[in-house]
């Protein structure tokens, strides 16, 4: 990898501290091995052929496994010293996963944790191949073989700039918003929330135009919202995690809009961390179930099927939108 890198042998050899020649050496024994070429060598330098582009980024990849396998088995002896990987959707985090997190970390001072962002099959593949130790999605999901703590079901808010005539209501109705344009992260970011809203929509009886955020950045949209494009519909994680000034957050009333989150660990797993992140998040999940009004939280979840509605598209008059979608 390192002449990969480099793209000279003296360097790389260097960066190595074995001799040159030695080192062109093993290069040549690789590509024997592998029956391919892997450089081209020409007086002008090195160069990487289509073999050896290939290769690279699964040599890193497999590098990065190795130091996962060294730090795994210096931390054998001691639990409380090992690595905590979890990756998450932005648009499907409750706040009982920071707040377990946070006392999972309290109760283990040693406990590193590792987060990354992705979509849900990102995660889950990552999680099966084992570089991940959860995963924080939305459902349904490819779960198979999988062990799933469900996390609740989350309802929509609307976000609202706080000058808006609607900002200060306890509660709001979709028919309320029509015909307003209407900020949502795209449907990568969570299907079964944007399945939802477009059942929502289409229960409700109206055709907002739909303002798709450029990416799956849920601060972007509540910088849509404040920036005067219109109201948002997100997660009502997003109430929890996020304050924005100039964005206020009124519930919908909408039992459509409504999806389950779960973290999805692998079945045979017994890592003390991942072990005690499960028994804190269910708890602390427990417990808001347990303190909502009645039937906030138990409400029909979407059917994974994506509902295909007539639909046109124009141009967005917005500089931050990706595109302008009116459903009809």
């Amino acid at each position: 990898m390192a002449v990969a890198e480099e793209l000279n042998f003296r360097r790389a050899a260097e960066r190595m501290y074995v001799a040159q020649g030695a080192f062109s050496e093993q290069v040549r024994k690789l590509e024997c091995e592998l029956g391919v070429r892997l450089l081209d060598r020409s007086p002008r330098g090195v160069s990487l052929t289509f073999a050896g582009t290939a290769l690279l980024p699964e040599a890193r990849r497999a590098l990065h496994q190795a130091d996962v396998a060294q730090l795994a088995a210096r931390n054998a002896c001691d639990h409380a010293t090992t690595l905590l990987r979890i990756g998450y959707m932005p648009a499907s985090l409750p706040a009982s996963v920071p707040r377990a997190l946070q006392r999972v970390t309290a109760a283990m001072p040693l406990l590193e944790t590792s987060l990354e962002i992705g979509l849900a099959h990102e995660l889950i593949t990552a999680l099966g191949a084992g570089w991940l130790d959860a995963a924080v999605v939305s459902l349904p999901a490819a779960t198979t073989g999988l062990r799933v703590t469900p996390l609740g079901e989350q309802r929509a808010v609307v976000a609202l700039p706080s000058n808006h005539e609607h900002a200060g209501k306890a509660g709001i109705r979709l028919e309320h918003l029509a015909p307003e344009r209407i900020v949502i992260l795209p449907r990568e970011a969570n299907r079964s929330f944007y399945d939802g809203i477009l059942a929502a929509c289409r229960l409700a009886g109206v055709t907002p135009s739909l303002i798709e955020t450029r990416n799956a950045v849920v601060e972007q949209a509540l910088l849509t919202v404040a920036c005067g494009a219109g109201p948002g519909l997100l997660p009502e994680s997003v109430s929890e995690r996020y304050a924005a000034p100039g964005v206020k957050f009124v519930p919908l009333d909408a039992e459509a809009a409504t999806f389950a989150a779960a973290v999805l660990t692998r079945r045979d797993s017994e890592h003390m961390p991942t072990v005690a992140f499960l028994r804190m998040v269910a708890a602390l999940t427990s417990r808001r179930e347990g303190s909502a009004p009645s039937g906030v939280l138990r409400r029909a979840v979407v059917p994974a099927t994506r509902l295909e509605l007539p639909i046109t598209r124009s141009a967005s008059s917005v500089a931050v939108p990706r595109r302008d979608t009116r459903l009809s």
